[in-house]
């Protein structure tokens, strides 16, 4: 990175911006010393300046492909929203791809293809990569599959690896060859480069395979249910294979206070590592002195033969498909898409499975868990039985961002002292007032009246 000429620099100075020259190009840095992490005093010079230290790591898992824009203009305190529609007013070198999505709309996504493109990124807040698994050649055939594990509450670090090892055991046993990183949160992310002449549905199928025998190996540690209040111990995510799904790729920095990021390793490195370890503060060290831990992750890719086998002889035993998420079209062959303590008899009675009760519905996580502990202390008996897995905390998609919803499962709670369902506090709606001019009567219209995507 060098600055740009003294006169660039003058006007950039007028509009409280910075200039800097990066493949090229200059990039006008508007509010550089505005802090995006107080507590680990990161400014957005700074957010610019590590992806151009980690550039060819983070463009070999983000760059080439469209990508969502997950912003965070006034930083880590402030509203987060998704844009998946590339901003009007942008640089004529910034490439764009028109995607198609499951609802039917269309957008034009952003597909960075060098560091300037990542320092523009920066500017416009954006902590995270977020790309679809495609490349912007071809839309239609992955070239990635993504093994996804998330712990539910409570589940540690160690028994993450162990689930990690299993994965790895896998893939290898079906002649895969998976890349390990850090999600920069809680999970882990396994990447395994595929070729690309399987569509979306094929590739979300041999991902939930993966799941599925991972879960017949390590049974105690791992699971493939799709519904919250049937996990335990790790989750292994196979809709985030779905079309339009995307995760935070490498080196991307997650919205922690200490600027973790997303860190590639090695499976060896797994082992011994702690998420922590890396931040935006220590990864340009490590990435100068090691480089991409990924590095050969473009040298092979492989097929999906051997996992749509497996696949096939798991139907043939009785397990087909899985439940898909709630906004994709009912797929041929899923099982009924209803939470299993909502579902119902043959009758039409509902026999819940667990006792659930819902807690809160709130814009923000943090007004959730204020509510999560108003009904702690009202019910604090009921609270003193509950285990960590028993709080489903859920990020729900609205419109442009994500709303929390928090439930609690009472299994560990004896009968007597299970309260009953309350109002919800707080009660957020996030479609109030809004209208979908999708259908024919303009939408289906939920109780306040609002109207809901189709």
């Amino acid at each position: 990175m060098r600055y740009a000429s003294e006169q660039t620099r003058m006007a950039a100075r007028k509009e409280n911006a910075e200039v800097v020259t990066v493949a090229g190009r200059e990039v006008s840095i508007s509010n550089p010393s505005k802090l995006l992490f107080p507590e680990a005093g990161v400014t957005k010079l700074d957010l610019v300046r590590y992806f151009l230290a980690v550039a060819d790591g983070a463009l070999r898992g983000a760059g080439g492909r469209p990508n969502v824009l997950v912003r965070r203009p006034n930083g880590l305190s402030g509203e987060m929203f998704y844009q998946k529609r590339a901003p009007d007013s942008r640089p004529d070198w910034i490439e764009v791809v028109e995607l198609k999505f499951p609802s039917g709309r269309t957008a034009e996504e952003v597909v960075p293809r060098d560091a300037a493109a990542l320092a523009w990124l920066a500017n416009l807040a954006c902590f995270e990569l977020h790309p679809h698994p495609v490349r912007a050649d071809d839309l239609d055939h992955p070239d990635e599959l993504r093994v996804d594990l998330d712990p539910v509450p409570g589940v540690q670090w160690p028994q993450l690896r162990e689930v990690a090892q299993v994965v790895r055991a896998t893939l290898a046993d079906l002649g895969l060859n998976g890349f390990p990183k850090t999600s920069g949160s809680r999970g882990i992310h396994v990447i395994v480069r595929i070729e690309r002449r399987y569509d979306f549905d094929q590739t979300r199928r041999a991902a939930l395979a993966i799941a599925r025998e991972v879960e017949r190996r390590a049974p105690a540690i791992a699971t493939s249910k799709w519904w919250k209040e049937e996990r335990h111990g790790v989750f292994l995510d196979y809709n985030q294979n779905a079309k339009d799904r995307t995760v935070a790729s490498a080196y991307s920095v997650r919205p922690l206070p200490d600027a973790r990021v997303s860190a590639p390793v090695t499976w060896e490195e797994l082992e011994a590592c702690d998420p922590a370890d890396f931040t935006l503060h220590t990864m340009p060290k490590r990435f100068a002195e090691l480089g991409d831990r990924h590095a050969a992750m473009d040298d092979q890719s492989y097929p999906l033969d051997a996992l749509l086998e497996l696949s096939a002889k798991q139907e043939r035993e009785g397990l087909g498909d899985a439940p898909w998420p709630p906004h994709y079209k009912k797929q041929e062959g899923e099982p009924a898409r209803v939470q299993p303590s909502r579902a119902r008899k043959a009758g039409g009675k509902r026999t819940p499975k667990f006792p659930l009760l819902e807690i809160a519905r709130a814009a923000h996580k943090d007004e959730a868990l204020a509510g999560l502990e108003r009904w702690k202390a009202r019910h604090s008996e009921a609270a003193a039985h509950l285990q960590p897995a028993d709080v489903l905390v859920d990020a729900m998609r609205g419109r442009s961002s994500t709303w929390t919803r928090i439930r609690v499962n009472l299994q560990h709670v004896p009968e007597d002292q299970r309260p009953p369902q309350e109002a919800l506090d707080p009660n957020y709606d996030p479609w109030a007032g809004v209208v979908w001019p999708d259908s024919e009567d303009g939408g289906k219209k939920n109780r306040k009246g609002a109207k809901r995507p189709s």
